[in-house]
């Protein structure tokens, strides 16, 4: 894990989360320690900012929205809203290319302006997410358009604690 910069520096108290690209880890931090840490797959093209890159952007961010409580685990969705399925075996055989976002979403909001808020690099307008994927997709390294995924036993734990508002540091 890289040491943030001071003007990076992670609240002193309090819930956040860290996101290592060069890892590919998430870890839960209270304050200065470290709860747990999960496996993580960002984006396939890298770390960046610009719209349509299909890079995991980096800064500071916040959770800006969680969406799906209560729905079951697997539940697949599509503009932020469930569409009725669940995932499973002959869904993903009827839609091999999909790109599945599953069981929850944690929508980012970039804190940094001209780095992830405001014009061509605004994180929350590029719909970057923590969500769920398929068990068939690997972690641990890049493979996905953007967003950072996570399996559901972790996405479903971090649901419960990261609420929105919650700080969220991207980096290399």
């Amino acid at each position: 894990m890289r040491t943030p910069r001071l003007h990076e520096l992670p609240p002193a108290d309090g819930l956040w989360l860290e996101i290592d690209l060069g890892c590919q880890s998430l870890t839960l931090w209270q304050g200065r320690e470290a709860l747990e840490s999960h496996a993580i797959s960002s984006g396939v093209a890298g770390s960046g900012q610009q719209d349509g890159s299909g890079r995991t952007p980096l800064g500071w961010h916040y959770v800006r929205a969680s969406i799906g409580d209560g729905e079951p685990r697997g539940t697949v969705f599509r503009g932020r809203r469930p569409t009725g399925e669940v995932y499973g075996p002959a869904l993903a055989a009827a839609h091999p290319q999909r790109d599945w976002i599953l069981t929850r979403i944690l929508w980012l909001c970039g804190l940094e302006r001209d780095v992830n808020r405001g014009g061509a690099v605004d994180s929350q307008r590029r719909y970057i997410y923590l969500h769920g994927t398929p068990a068939t997709e690997p972690m641990g390294r890049p493979a996905s358009h953007g967003c950072i995924r996570l399996r559901d036993e972790a996405l479903l734990n971090l649901f419960e604690r990261a609420v929105p508002g919650t700080p969220v540091w991207l980096h290399d």
